[in-house]
């Protein structure tokens, strides 16, 4: 189950803020715990075991970490909390990959198990992870409610897309949370626009994509267009998502951190990082970068902490040598910026935008290929190579139908929307108006969502694959 179907929509949600608002306030983090496992089992009935062993490894292991602190029992707590965790992970996720790996440089025919993923593996283990962790630090305190911590693992908003929420950012909130209507109408408004995001913007832009894939005849432009259309996808896929996440948390009461800083805005790709995909940034930085060593080391093992980090990270996203070479290629750059150029670039007014949305869009046309082969030739693509024509009739038409979903787009994934309510509303007369715009145009974008929904149009997932 996704939040952007209908089921979700007309059915799961309904009966579950029903169900939540009426038991008594110390029941509602079982209620959630139970309705996030039905969320769950809804996609995968059988991999719910697989979570509930991870809740319950950690349950214990957090309880044994706390008896046995500054001991020798807590610190084999902890590696037992991330030795399974992880083990778990990189057999599910990882052992194809592996395997195969292997099959290729030395010839041999191991067969591969072709383990189905569960979904939201590499979300929910970081945050169990993170839990583990954070105990063992004394960060936080060893959770003796074994049904606060199955709510926080198994809670739907976050399960399956994120952010990846820490256990320390709302242990205080599993304890106590307040409930209001403004809480409720803000994560509503919040969660109509992750909507639209995804429904309206991503999943149009992926149509194209879809298209450019299936058509043998290309020409520079439609290579542009199809690179333009994936780095907006999975921009407003993926922050769409954070943003019905964020929004279903605030109506229950929780506040999970921000997800995505209008990362297109930036002017180096080291600030590319702290905008984009922030939860999964902040994750690796203060649970491998800084016990690596950060970088208060010598300056050939800070390049090793970097390549770590970044080689870590691109195989989160996936399984598959681009992935690899996705991160490998963020790292490289951002070395680059902090070793030698990245004060002169942050001197140039324009250049330093275009340098970062060009290389960006390069990282994503990697991200989204099937193969480095099929990366290779793309990229080459919208450079001419190949002898393919710079523009055809089919690129002009594709660019006349997809002009006004661009546009939006390009200024949706700007400040400049925000900004304009918000002046708007710095004067009474302008607050009046978006006091009567704001519901009609929310109304409006859940209206055509569900619209789509119900003409069964095009609805990926793209983060299934984490």
């Amino acid at each position: 189950m996704v939040f952007s179907s209908l089921t979700f929509l007309q059915c799961f949600l309904p009966l579950c803020l029903l169900a939540y608002f009426l038991v008594p306030q110390k029941w509602r983090n079982g209620t959630l715990f139970l309705f996030s496992l039905l969320f769950y089992a809804w996609g995968e009935p059988v991999y719910v075991v697989l979570m509930l062993f991870s809740t319950v490894l950690d349950y214990t292991c957090g309880q044994m970490v706390e008896r046995h602190r500054e001991q020798r029992g807590a610190k084999i707590a902890l590696l037992v909390s991330v030795c399974v965790n992880l083990g778990l992970l990189g057999v599910f996720k990882y052992s194809d990959f592996l395997i195969g790996t292997v099959n290729s440089i030395f010839g041999t025919a191991i067969p591969q198990p072709n383990l189905p993923l569960p979904i939201g593996i590499s979300f929910y283990t970081f945050q169990i992870l993170s839990y583990a962790v954070d105990v063992y630090r004394g960060d936080v305190k060893a959770q003796r409610n074994f049904i606060d911590l199955a709510a926080y693992v198994a809670m739907f908003p976050q399960l399956i897309a994120g952010p990846i929420v820490r256990y320390s950012d709302i242990a205080s909130q599993l304890e106590h949370r307040t409930h209001s209507l403004a809480d409720v109408a803000a994560g509503a408004r919040r969660f109509v626009l992750g909507l639209g995001k995804k429904v309206l913007l991503a999943n149009v832009f992926y149509e194209l994509i879809t298209t450019f894939k299936a058509s043998d005849d290309r020409s520079v432009l439609f290579y542009w267009l199809y690179a333009a259309a994936c780095v907006l996808n999975i921009y407003f896929d993926f922050s769409g998502y954070s943003d019905m996440a964020i929004g279903l948390g605030r109506i229950f009461g929780f506040r999970y951190l921000e997800n995505f800083d209008y990362p297109y805005i930036s002017a180096s790709i080291t600030e590319f990082w702290r905008r984009w995909h922030m939860s999964l940034g902040s994750w690796f930085r203060d649970y491998v970068y800084i016990p690596l060593g950060g970088n208060r080391v010598s300056k050939t093992k800070w390049l090793r902490n970097i390549l770590v980090v970044w080689l870590l990270t691109g195989l989160w996203h996936g399984a598959a040598w681009n992935f690899v070479l996705w991160g490998l290629f963020f790292a490289v750059f951002l070395t680059a910026e902090k070793l030698w150029y990245g004060r002169a670039l942050a001197k140039t007014r324009v250049f330093k935008h275009i340098y970062v949305l060009l290389l960006v869009i390069v990282s994503f046309v990697l991200f989204d290929a099937n193969s480095v082969g099929e990366a290779a030739a793309t990229i080459g693509g919208l450079f001419g190579a190949a002898g393919v024509s710079a523009v055809d009739p089919i690129s002009r038409y594709y660019l006349r139908s997809f002009a006004v979903v661009f546009l939006i787009g390009i200024v949706g994934a700007t400040p400049l929307p925000k900004r304009i309510v918000e002046q708007l509303g710095s004067t009474r007369a302008g607050a009046m108006v978006v006091d009567v715009l704001e519901p009609l145009v929310l109304v409006s974008v859940l209206a055509v969502s569900t619209g789509y929904l119900v003409d069964g149009s095009f609805n990926p997932f793209l983060y299934f694959r984490f």
